[in-house]
């Protein structure tokens, strides 16, 4: 059994006299204690290679982290943002407990340093990467690595984006049906109307709001391996003459809709961009219309890791609401309904990742190890991230300002689902 010591221990002596040996190792662990402090002094325990735990007295220490080597652990000191992903994702830091309960003790900690100045300054130097070559590198390092790869974790109708859990029991399938019944409601669709979609995954919302809505959607998306997939499923189903996928991004959408959706995009846009995309809803908004953006956001304005920049989401930033206000003030567009399903997203990465977790083997095999490491770790802190309050998932509805068409009541989003 691994011997443990307390923060602010002695250094252990031997017959008197500490060894040279034993002097590297307490430097070690003095290392470690410094770090732990540094990000907030987390409930966490925390081995080195020579079996011994580090923790806090006062600590429960349901989870801990085992670091294998001294160059670890200097990585880990050097960059913890970007290395402890590496680092785990190459198997050199094992977690041992829950995974996610590790995650929210280390955002938990780290929170007060999260919310300092210096974070917000380097948020405002980040580089644009989401111009339109940018973009496109963005979307395939993500997107497009395979849609057999999807098809092991997500639903069905392989929906990549939150879904609305009518009871915390629903099913994943029923949830994101449920999600893309309460979009629809939403923006009030009606037979006949026309719908541009600005990011579209593999193209579910469209079916959806063209089968059971009796609409004509057109969606854009730059990522060709969705594209190609939602393409067939639509001449498959037979909604190819009610949906049109355009393979281009949505700063070249053009004509006029009845309803602007975008769901599961804000976060690859960039504020930099927001003018841009302001520019784009004013533009295809007929005079009565409707849109609606489903996104990731934030309460405090903050970057992503640099690990889940470099390795998972590159150009990814999720807004605050303030920041969303950027898209709909210069052009005059009121807000007519703000949600926040927090709690929705955390319940449908679960799911996620327990499909992950029973399809890893094959995962590996797809990929590597590594993949895997990597992209479970991507999941559970993406769920501890919406367990603890450091992301949110806003859905806005907006309009013109001269829109006077606007329910009385909001009865209209609570109706039975649409059959399938």
């Amino acid at each position: 059994m691994a011997r443990t010591e307390t923060f602010g221990a002695h250094y252990r002596i031997m017959n008197g006299r500490t060894s040279a040996g034993d002097k590297v190792y307490d430097i070690d662990r003095w290392l470690l204690r410094s770090f732990l402090n540094g990000i907030g002094e987390p409930q966490i325990r925390a081995m080195l290679w020579d079996g011994k735990e580090v923790f806090r007295p006062d600590s429960t220490c349901s989870v801990g982290m085992a670091i294998h080597d001294r160059a670890t652990l200097l990585r880990l000191i050097a960059n913890p943002l970007l290395n402890f992903g590496d680092d785990y994702s190459a198997g050199r830091i094992e977690i041992d407990g829950d995974l996610v309960v590790f995650m929210e003790a280390i955002y938990r900690a780290m929170d007060k340093k999260r919310r300092s100045a210096r974070l917000a300054a380097y948020r405002r130097k980040q580089p644009d990467t989401n111009s339109l070559a940018g973009s496109h590198s963005n979307i395939h390092h993500h997107y497009d690595i395979g849609n057999d790869f999807y098809q092991l974790w997500l639903d069905r109708e392989m929906l990549y984006t939150c879904a609305y859990f009518p009871q915390p029991t629903s099913s994943l399938e029923d949830a994101q049906i449920a999600k893309m019944d309460l979009v629809c409601r939403k923006l009030r669709l009606k037979h006949g109307q026309t719908v541009v979609e600005a990011g579209c995954g593999w193209g579910a919302m469209a079916r959806h709001m063209a089968r059971h809505y009796g609409v004509s959607v057109r969606s854009f998306n730059i990522s060709h391996e969705q594209i190609v997939y939602a393409r067939e499923r639509a001449k498959a189903e037979g909604l190819d003459g009610q949906v049109e996928y355009v393979e281009d991004d949505y700063r070249n959408i053009s004509g006029c809709y009845d309803a602007f959706v975008s769901v599961g995009m804000l976060e690859h846009v960039g504020p930099k961009h927001y003018l841009e995309l302001g520019k784009v809803i004013d533009r295809s908004l007929t005079e009565s219309g409707l849109g609606l953006i489903h996104t990731i956001g934030q309460n405090i304005p903050q970057p992503m890791s640099p690990w889940l920049l470099k390795r998972i989401f590159p150009g990814s930033y999720p807004p605050t609401l303030r920041e969303m206000m950027d898209i709909f003030e210069p052009f005059g567009l009121s807000v007519l309904d703000v949600e926040n399903l927090r709690l929705h997203y955390a319940k449908t990465l679960e799911h996620w990742l327990d499909r992950f977790e029973n399809n890893r083997e094959r995962i590996a095999d797809m990929f590597d190890e590594s993949f895997v490491r990597t992209w479970r770790l991507y999941l559970s802190g993406a769920i501890a991230n919406f367990n603890i309050g450091n992301l949110q998932l806003f859905q806005v509805v907006f309009t013109r300002p001269r829109n006077n068409q606007v329910p009385w009541t909001r009865s209209h989003l609570f109706g039975a689902p649409a059959e399938v």
